[in-house]
């Protein structure tokens, strides 16, 4: 395996373009793996453990650009960079024809859109907060999709936006539906007067596509970053954003979605829960679900279980029977898994779940881990079951491909397919794995052309189980609506056809896989 690369001295891309063009060159035959990245500190730490660090690597600065290819031959790697360079100065040639329409401050897009309210930022972390506190100043709302922003700097915006009656979604906000347009990933769904805040981005993409294919609508949906419910931060935004939906005449029921805020925070959102007369509806992931229906939250343990009660109580309904009539069509899934169990070679036993969304796998190690016993991950329930080397499964395992080891210096997965289609074969390869467990997002954001992004991986697994004389489930849930560019039908369509178990939801994924792996133990 050879690998080379290039330093472009003061050469500026933009995150989003210079994923783009990692992913063109992944796609060039014999290339194996490729970073283009600027050289910061973070970069060159991803770089080197992706064994792409070059030593003339090492000295780069901020503001220089790093492109390395690592490819099966000379030749394959020189058409790599050669590739690399021609991709760039395509893309600088797009920006350049619409400069004209492309502001190069905030001032000068404040000029240009005088009667805007709400900036979306997305620059790098660490000067994005310098940037978005221009924008508080100037009486503009801020969605923050950078992360990497300090802690410090969070607080610090988060105050003075709730001392100008403004609101901060972020940093790492990566959702949100603003008066029925979608902003960075999310889908195309209903209106409708059901609201959501949400401290987690595929949780609301997951429940506002739930929510619309069940026939309700959003009103807005807002996102906060997944560090607002936690303990130095307080909730400011997520409070924030409950109030507003509280106070928006269209919103009828306020849809509640995070992982457990911390105690002191889950405080302030019951004290302002009580002064609510609206429906509120949880779904606080792994959370006391209990005391928080005590408090009179309408609270379920999952996304599907939740956006469905939301979507009965925004036409006047009930919800009690929600929880059972969900299990009882889950039980209608037993003779399915035990038909898939069959199918199984000896030593076949275990699930391997590879999620390109954080929300999605936190919902499965729950789940699993309820129906399985020890489930171990990136992201581990506890930290004695935390992976050595993420990219190498033990027993039952679900990874978080969406975690910045993943993707600092190469596309989301929702974004770029190959390095979880490399891991669908290795898991397909080895003899233990039952069950390989998906997560496809669709939507705004996500790779325009999913199916052809993944059904090539998929039909090599098969073959290789075939070849093997073993059989393999694959299942799958997709989140997304046919509104979507991608159509969410088609996608379920083709997935199924390649041989593919799709479920409705994440958590009817999550509970078919563990019932194939238990029929397989028994």
């Amino acid at each position: 395996m050879v690998v080379k690369g290039v330093i472009k001295k003061g050469e500026y891309f933009d995150s989003v373009t210079l994923m783009t063009v990692a992913k063109r060159l992944n796609q060039l035959p014999g290339v194996k793996d490729s970073a283009v990245v600027m050289g910061t500190k973070e970069n060159k730490s991803i770089l080197e453990a992706s064994g792409l660090l070059l030593a003339e690597f090492r000295s780069a600065q901020d503001a220089d650009l790093l492109i390395a290819v690592k490819a099966a031959d000379d030749k394959a790697v020189s058409s790599g960079l050669e590739k690399a360079e021609v991709y760039l100065r395509e893309s600088r040639k797009r920006s350049s024809s619409a400069a004209q329409m492309s502001p190069r401050s905030v001032e000068g897009a404040v000029k240009l859109l005088p009667d805007a309210n709400l900036v979306l930022i997305s620059i790098a972390g660490r000067y994005a907060g310098d940037v978005a506190m221009e924008c508080l100043e100037k009486g503009l709302h801020v969605m923050l999709f950078s992360d990497n922003v300090s802690l410090e700097k969070e607080i610090e915006l988060k105050k003075v936006a709730q001392s100008k009656g403004l609101l901060v979604m972020g940093p790492d906000c990566g959702t949100a539906i603003i008066n029925g347009v979608p902003l960075a990933f999310a889908n195309v769904v209903n209106r409708g007067n059901i609201g959501v805040v949400a401290a987690a981005g595929t949780g609301l993409q997951e429940v506002s596509t739930l929510i619309s294919n069940a026939g309700g609508g959003i009103s807005q949906a807002l996102g906060t970053g997944g560090r607002d419910v936690k303990k130095d931060v307080g909730g400011i935004s997520f409070l924030q954003g409950l109030n507003a939906l509280v106070e928006d005449k269209t919103t009828k029921v306020v849809l509640l979605v995070s992982k457990p805020p911390y105690p002191d925070v889950l405080k302030k959102i019951l004290a302002e829960i009580k002064k609510v007369k609206k429906p509120v509806v949880s779904i606080f992931l792994g959370g006391d679900t209990a005391g928080l229906r005590k408090a009179g939250v309408h609270a379920f343990d999952t996304l599907e279980e939740a956006a469905l009660a939301a979507v009965s109580l925004s036409g006047g309904g009930k919800t009690d029977k929600i929880a059972a009539q969900l299990a009882a069509r889950d039980k209608k899934l037993e003779s399915l898994a035990k038909a898939e169990a069959k199918r199984l070679a000896k030593g076949q036993k275990f699930c391997r779940g590879l999620f390109s969304g954080g929300t999605f796998c936190s919902e499965a190690l729950l789940i699993l881990s309820e129906m399985l016993g020890d489930v171990h991950s990136n992201i581990p329930l506890k930290p004695g079951l935390k992976l050595q080397n993420s990219m190498k499964s033990v027993a039952n395992t679900v990874i978080d491909m969406g975690e910045d080891e993943f993707t600092v210096g190469r596309p989301h997965p929702m974004i770029d397919y190959s390095l979880r289609n490399k891991k669908i074969l290795e898991e397909a390869n080895a003899s233990e794995t039952a069950v390989i467990l998906l997560d496809v997002v669709l939507g705004y954001g996500s790779t325009p052309q999913p199916l052809e992004d993944i059904l090539p991986a998929l039909q090599e697994a098969f073959a290789v189980v075939r070849k093997n004389r073993r059989g393999l489930s694959v299942v799958c849930s997709v989140t997304g609506t046919d509104k979507d560019p991608q159509n969410r039908s088609k996608v379920v369509q083709g997935l199924e056809k390649a041989g593919c178990l799709v479920q409705p939801s994440n958590a009817a994924a999550c509970r078919l896989a563990g019932r194939i792996v238990k029929s397989a133990n028994v």
